[in-house]
């Protein structure tokens, strides 16, 4: 399951706009990368210590924490804007998972300057 769940979570990153998902040597762990800002990263290997660290509205990621025992304040993040989720989880579904990832990914696009934004919106 935690496989699998991983190869969606990659998958879905990847369908992003301009959003590219990869193994990242000097980090060690699959990175989340939109035009060169994190936006997640995830253990490289299933097993049941895997996880997925997102960026999250500070105020959500509270809730979240105290909603969800299989979610934590970000490992190696910013515990403010950061949250790290167990895949092994059965508190979220898959589809709730890639709601995270969307989240992440929209936080670190409103936060890239607007003329980025603008130049690669063109490109779309």
């Amino acid at each position: 399951m935690i496989e699998q769940r991983m190869t969606l979570l990659t998958d879905f990153g990847n369908q992003l706009p301009h959003a590219k998902v990869y193994y990242r040597e000097d980090w060690d762990c699959i990175f989340f990368d939109l035009l060169g800002k994190q936006f997640g990263m995830m253990s490289k290997e299933a097993s049941e210590e895997s996880m997925i660290t997102l960026k999250g509205p500070p105020e959500k990621n509270e809730e979240w924490r105290e909603m969800y025992q299989d979610v934590i304040p970000g490992y190696y993040a910013n515990k403010k804007h950061w949250n790290s989720i167990y895949l092994k989880t059965t508190e979220l579904s898959d589809d709730a998972l890639k709601q995270m990832v969307q989240v992440s990914y929209d936080l670190v696009w409103k936060n890239l300057p607007a003329k980025v934004r603008n130049e690669y919106k063109e490109k779309s």
